[in-house]
């Protein structure tokens, strides 16, 4: 051995990123295998989308909101009344 610490020896991650040559994954050696023999076909990137539901205005959706705060108010102020205290 040179001679050289235990912290000059430890892996470096910065000097394997610069390395020149890289090894490939072996998924990817295995892909590349299965593809030579048989290359995959033609796939879309995005399938086409199926029928979209009508989209609710927007005041629908603020009255629909505004409905159901109305109708908790006023069935806590009812429950209110009925209480014995």
């Amino acid at each position: 051995m040179s001679g050289q610490g235990d912290e000059e020896r430890e892996f470096d991650f910065r000097w394997a990123a610069e390395a020149e040559q890289k090894e490939p994954s072996a998924r990817a050696r295995m892909l590349a295998a299965r593809w030579r023999e048989n290359p995959p076909g033609p796939v879309p990137f995005r399938p086409d989308p199926g029928p979209a539901a009508p989209r609710r205005s927007s005041w629908v959706s603020t009255a629909l909101v505004l409905g159901c705060v109305a109708a908790v108010i006023v069935l806590l102020g009812y429950l209110r009344t009925r209480s014995p205290y």
